[in-house]
């Protein structure tokens, strides 16, 4: 373990009050999360000043220490090798109370709980959407060009691309229920039902249904119904007989009220989410774009943004192509071209150090270390970045630009975008960035004092 993070765990330890003071602490991609017992202990201007730590957040009871990628990871690992502290491990298959207090404990605001759920679901699924995006894009190219003609081969990359959409329904389903509070062997029965080719031969009141009606959005609905009915039935069903009972009334409880109400409730959501998207992209044009690439930043910072992932994912289910997350990823490139100019203008040698760490994450999509490191602090960049963020979204908007799948943003969501948009989608990427620079150069701020 190098020296850095040695001294950035020992460092989180000691501004918090010691191990001793740690109710609880896991770690995401950029953050090492902690829930103190008394948080009165916390030095966070200290902690703030460590070197390699680009921020600290207080969200409820929950400190949130950044320190970046890989970084975050080893940290934890460091704090558990080295202490008596341990990450609980996630409750199991009928600990309904332990998942709500572990919920409860976790997330504090109504929204952000919503959200945060949303997230918990979709980002254990993000390596095989960047996967399978990035085998679809290559396969594309050898198609398109003719490189590869021997059919047996492009299909198998066609197939190795196009499972995770055949397939995530059931993956979605499986993580919602965890995340809600169920089986999660349920909760992908569940989603199967949702799209079983078998509904096309049933019908109801003179209808027939419809495989896969509502998209993501009705798995969402399904499962989230159907692991409360679970714990319901956990409650009132004898241990002795729970084995056989609750999955059988779960399902057939969960199953008719989703094909009955469920499913027509998510077909309707997702049909309007995706004509307003439509609508607002290609009808609105430009001006739309810069509104959305302008405004995405102070999502992120919220964490409201959460609540768009079911959305992009519906949108590649749909229609096969998302147009609203390359506008989106503009945000990111805006705040990349403020923090260069941050970089540019600041004589302050640590404040140059946070933005060199954190430039190239920000450059591969992983915003918050720029966000809470640098632009936010300073408070004017911050607006620089939504301006720069506005320039991109506005390119991107005009052009028309699609992506392929989802996972990836800033500069490596190239590689999703549709082959011949490519060279719009970095055309916007650069708009991005010289639109937060100028921007931020203009308008200035207070340089700190060493």
């Amino acid at each position: 373990m190098s020296d850095k993070i040695k001294d950035i765990a020992n460092s989180i330890l000691q501004n918090v009050g010691g191990e001793e003071n740690i109710k609880s602490f896991e770690n995401c991609m950029t953050r090492v999360r902690l829930i103190l017992k008394d948080n009165s202990k916390l030095d966070k201007k200290s902690l703030e000043k460590v070197e390699g730590i680009m921020g600290v957040v207080e969200s409820g009871k929950q400190i949130q220490v950044i320190v970046g990628p890989s970084v975050a990871t080893k940290v934890s690992d460091y704090i558990r090798e080295n202490t008596k502290l341990n990450v609980k491990d996630a409750p199991e298959f009928g600990q309904a109370d332990e998942v709500k207090a572990q919920v409860k404990s976790k997330y504090k605001a109504p929204l952000s709980d919503t959200f945060k759920k949303i997230a918990d679901i979709f980002i254990p699924l993000i390596p095989a959407f960047i996967g399978s995006g990035l085998i679809m894009g290559i396969n594309n190219i050898l198609v398109s060009k003719e490189i590869v003609k021997n059919p047996n081969i492009t299909g198998l990359l066609g197939v190795f691309a196009g499972a995770v959409f055949g397939y995530m329904a059931i993956m979605v389903g499986m993580n919602a229920a965890r995340v809600f509070g169920g089986s999660p062997a349920i909760g992908g029965l569940m989603a199967g039902i949702t799209i079983s080719p078998g509904l096309a031969n049933v019908e109801l009141f003179g209808k027939a249904l419809l495989p896969g009606r509502g998209g993501i959005i009705a798995v969402l609905l399904v499962v989230w119904f159907s692991s409360l009915i679970e714990r319901k039935l956990r409650k009132v069903i004898p241990e002795t007989l729970e084995l056989i009972f609750t999955p059988l009334l779960t399902v057939l409880i969960s199953g008719f009220a989703a094909v009955l109400i469920l499913q027509p409730i998510g077909g309707t959501i997702s049909d309007a989410i995706g004509a307003a998207v439509t609508t607002a992209v290609e009808g609105g044009g430009p001006i739309v774009g810069a509104i959305l690439g302008g405004t995405f930043l102070p999502l992120v910072m919220t964490g409201l943004h959460q609540g768009l992932t079911p959305i992009h994912a519906d949108l590649l289910l749909k229609s096969g192509v998302n147009t609203l997350l390359p506008i989106l990823a503009m945000a990111g490139a805006g705040q990349v071209g403020a923090s260069i100019a941050v970089y540019v203008k600041t004589k302050n040698q640590r404040l140059k150090k946070t933005v060199a760490s954190a430039l190239p994450v920000g450059i591969l999509g992983i915003g918050e270390p720029l966000i809470y490191g640098v632009t936010l602090p300073l408070g004017k960049p911050f607006i620089g970045a939504c301006i720069g963020g506005a320039v991109g979204g506005g390119i991107i908007a005009a052009f028309k630009v699609g992506a392929i799948n989802m996972g990836l943003s800033g500069l490596p969501l190239a590689t999703l975008i549709q082959s011949n948009q490519v060279i719009y989608y970095l055309l916007g990427i650069l708009g991005a960035y010289v639109g937060g620079f100028i921007a931020t150069y203009l308008i200035g701020f207070n340089d700190p004092i060493e």
